[in-house]
């Protein structure tokens, strides 16, 4: 008996140290919050919902908790100033997103963050070097630390995150050689433009990244655009060879290599400096691109004489195959009053940019594809006389929209420009006949990679595909929200058929706008089963309802599944009267604890995924919650993407196939940090 009450003591004693401790590391957290509000958020008006006793339980603005510790601060385009040193308490935090503010002082204290995956830091008045203990950060994955004003040398450390996918250095004070970054496994995505960077330009480096991530540091060299080096600034071994040559001592720093070596090959015989191969080279390129502009003025005006003429003949009632007005006009003006046509009829195609314009006749020369048919059109691959390509979509729905309402609308829609949006390029307005032009994007769709040919030979669309795909939609989706956040401008058919692929395999989101076109009763009616709940009573369009289409989105990726009607798993033989929709039969497989039949077989093949998949099956239920208040907005959602997202496809056989369609980190993250 005294042996069991010396027990149960004793668990009593454990239980309560236990969460005394607990309670003191959150309490530990909520007091760095506070102390870190205090002294960046002086008036205590850009974060005034931060009170309370403890930061987790109360749903305090940019903070996300785990087991009742911070793992993420996102606190961007707030205009908080001052120093960021009370954070460094935050040991299990992952996500730091900062940027857009007025913060300065150093980063040192953010390296006792040992935990961070993601460093978001753009945008500040930060200062000082990069700290050498910033090798004591090995789960980073993403480290932002543009338009700052560090300086010095990138320190040696840094080669130390393995795990490192981007790094932003660019508009900065940085100095010293320009880092080998060739030993970071995993690095997608380089810049560190405009800076003092020197010396040569590792090839790898800028055959991998391009010149633009070295663009603006007046003392590098490579090839391409960059001057060629010489023998005193190609390598760090250079210093040596100079000084052989000049029979000096050259100082090891690059930057302070002599403009020109003592011994000159460019030298005659008598001393005197002639002209260099390079010289020679820059005055034939020079005078070869001045030929090259007075020959493409000459050609602009004879091609603009040859179209003006031909638009004065004014060839009528050309067969295409949009079937369209037996009449149309060209962006010249086409036709006139002497024709029979008054001004208020000529329509013509509206451009968004001055990139590649092309008149509507062009576009009915074309050779043509169609490439599908939609809820709202269809859509044609057009090949254009020049060889550029682009999509046709042809409206069916929207006839009875009058022209200034469709103009607005498509005002809204042609003016975002984001990297996992889908580009308007061009529209024409016709009383019969309405044509939107898009870029044409190459790869398909994510529907036709889940469940085309699902039979024999099929190339399964492996999970880190899977996953980025999933995330450059969010970061479209966000961003449609975020610009349109006052308006509640929806997007209004989220479904996996518009998420198109580019030829890099970029996720971009299409058809942004069009259903608004539409009766809302038809409009919503043609989601089909990503339509939310409360559509049916409504029968309206929102941001939240757009949401829930992409949580249906993601759960039809994790498990493979069309949205559709299913029957519950206890009785996999009910009739259809008795099947459920997609959310409902996840939830009923998850809470019969029979999770792992929830996800597509495809996907488990793969090992040591399970903790990203659960994850992932969480953010999807989460949008898919029946009370539109409940969800969350796409921009969490597109950080909680981020923060699960795996690293690179587990099974090495599927390289090949990842080559042709895993979208480029660097565009995806690009979207992250625009809005």
């Amino acid at each position: 008996m005294g042996t069991l009450v010396l027990t149960i003591s004793f668990i009593f004693l454990w239980f309560s140290s236990s969460s005394s401790l607990a309670l003191a590391i959150t309490f530990n957290d909520t007091e760095a919050l506070t102390q870190f509000r205090l002294q960046t958020d002086t008036h205590g008006t850009l974060l005034s919902n931060w009170t309370g006793s403890d930061a987790c339980l109360s749903s305090w603005i940019g903070v996300s908790c785990i087991d009742g510790r911070v793992t993420s601060l996102s606190l961007p385009s707030l205009d908080l100033r001052g120093p960021i040193g009370s954070l460094s308490q935050l040991n299990q935090l992952r996500l730091l997103d900062l940027h857009s503010n007025r913060f300065n002082s150093t980063i040192l204290s953010i390296t006792n963050c040992t935990n961070l995956k993601l460093l978001y830091l753009s945008g500040n008045d930060f200062t000082g070097e990069i700290p050498v203990s910033i090798g004591s950060l090995q789960r980073l994955i993403r480290l932002d630390l543009s338009d700052n004003n560090f300086h010095g040398n990138i320190p040696d450390e840094i080669f130390k995150l393995s795990r490192l996918m981007t790094i932003r250095f660019q508009n900065n004070q940085f100095s010293g050689q320009v880092p080998d970054f060739s030993s970071l496994p995993k690095l997608y995505e380089l810049n560190l433009s405009n800076n003092g960077f020197s010396g040569k330009i590792p090839e790898r480096l800028l055959a991998k990244f391009g010149e633009k991530s070295f663009a603006g540091n007046a003392d590098v060299c490579g090839f391409g655009s960059f001057p060629a080096c010489s023998f005193s600034s190609s390598s760090k071994s250079a210093p040596s060879v100079a000084a052989t040559a000049a029979n000096s001592v050259v100082p090891s720093n690059p930057s302070s290599f002599p403009a020109t070596p003592v011994v000159d090959k460019g030298k005659n015989e008598s001393g005197t400096k002639g002209l260099s191969i390079g010289s020679i080279v820059a005055i034939v390129v020079g005078n070869a691109v001045f030929l090259l502009v007075i020959g493409s003025f000459v050609v602009a005006y004879c091609v603009g004489s040859r179209e003006n003429s031909g638009s004065e003949k004014g060839e009528r009632g050309r067969r295409s195959y949009y079937n369209g007005e037996r009449r149309v006009y060209a962006s010249n003006g086409g036709g006139g009053e002497s024709d029979g046509t008054t001004a208020s009829d000529r329509s013509k195609l509206v451009f968004f940019d001055n990139r590649r314009q092309f008149v509507l006749e062009d576009l009915l020369r074309a050779s043509a594809e169609m490439l599908g048919k939609g809820n709202l059109g269809t859509v044609y691959r057009a090949l254009l006389e020049d060889g550029s390509t682009v999509a046709v979509k042809r409206l069916k729905d929207a006839n009875p929209c009058e022209r200034k309402e469709f103009e607005q609308y498509m005002d809204v829609i042609g003016k975002l420009r984001h990297p996992n949006i889908v580009r308007l390029r061009a529209y024409y307005y016709a009383k019969e006949e309405k044509l939107l032009v898009y870029d044409y994007l190459s790869n398909g769709s994510l529907h036709s990679l889940l469940h085309g040919n699902r039979g024999a030979g099929r190339i399964p669309l492996d999970w880190t595909t899977r996953i980025s795909l999933v995330f450059g939609a969010a970061c479209g989706l966000a961003r449609i929200h975020e610009e349109y956040s006052e308006s509640k401008v929806p997007h209004g058919n989220v479904k996996s058929s518009n998420v198109l692929l580019d030829k890099n395999g970029v996720a971009c989101i299409s058809d942004f706008g069009l259903a608004l076109l539409l009766n809302p009763i038809h409009a919503t009616a043609r989601l089909g089963g990503y339509r939310a709940p409360e559509q049916a009573q409504t029968k309206t369009l929102s941001q939240k309802a757009d949401v829930y289409s992409f949580g249906i989105l993601l759960l039809e990726v994790l498990t493979g599944k069309a949205p559709t009607m299913y029957p519950l798993p206890s009785n996999p033989r009910q009739e259809n009267e008795h099947a459920v929709d997609l959310p409902t039969w996840v939830r009923s497989v998850v809470r019969d604890e029979w999770t792992a039949e929830v996800f597509d077989p495809e996907l488990l093949r793969y090992k040591n995924i399970e903790e990203e998949l659960v994850a992932m099956l969480h953010i999807g239920l989460a949008c898919v919650a029946p009370q539109a208040d409940m969800r969350p907005t796409m921009l969490e959602v597109a950080k909680m993407i981020e923060e699960f997202r795996v690293e690179q496809s587990p099974m090495a056989e599927d390289s090949d196939w990842r080559s042709s369609v895993s979208p480029s980190l660097v565009t995806t993250e690009d979207a992250m940090t625009n809005y």
